[in-house]
């Protein structure tokens, strides 16, 4: 019961310190101003781990591949934590153990991305209807835009449901590729032990 309780914590903190890395991330892949307060809080929140990383890990194009890095290890270390407390006897020695984990990182980091995606349409539907003028709103059309323009051709009597086709596709592609993927590669590393 004490290490189930532990497992969820470490996991649900890591995830949240994760989903902030990536906002960091992707608020720097959109250009957006670091003025704003959320921006700010991205900022004060992973300061203390992205600038050390960005000593040792350059930016690859012009994207700030530190804090990807760091989103990725954090799921990392957040796996590996999860497995030493779980109950099945995993074997760390074995190097298909550590492949498996960093691709279970990656994956994670993806659907984390997604998740953020998510909750950015959500918030921007309900801010369209509620404060359309609203100081989130730049933030928010600058990460969904380049997912939601493709689909601006769903609109019906007026109404744009690009945003529930997005979360739908979203929802199948959580349920469908990743779930088969993730379900696949915890297979493997309970048949390295």
């Amino acid at each position: 019961m004490l290490a189930e309780t532990l497992q969820f914590l470490i996991k649900t903190l890591a995830d949240l310190f994760t989903l902030v890395l990536l906002l960091r991330f992707y608020l720097q892949v959109a250009r957006m101003p670091f003025k704003h307060p959320l921006a700010q809080f991205c900022l004060a929140l992973t300061n203390f781990a992205v600038l050390p990383a960005r000593k040792l890990i350059p930016s690859v194009k012009g994207y700030d591949s530190a804090t990807l890095a760091l989103a990725w290890l954090v799921c990392l270390v957040a796996n590996v934590i999860v497995l030493a407390l779980n109950p099945w006897p995993y074997n760390f020695a074995a190097p298909q153990t550590w492949l498996s984990l960093a691709l279970l990182s990656v994956l994670d980091v993806f659907k984390q991305s997604l998740y953020l995606l998510m909750g950015a349409v959500l918030v921007q539907a309900i801010m369209s209807w509620v404060n359309p003028y609203n100081a989130m709103t730049p933030i928010l059309d600058a990460l969904t835009r380049p997912f939601l323009k493709p689909l601006r051709r769903f609109a019906v009597g007026g109404f744009d449901l690009s945003p529930l086709v997005l979360f739908l596709l979203i929802q199948v592609v959580l349920m469908l590729p990743v779930r088969f993927v993730e379900l696949s590669l915890v297979e493997q590393l309970k048949l390295v032990v």
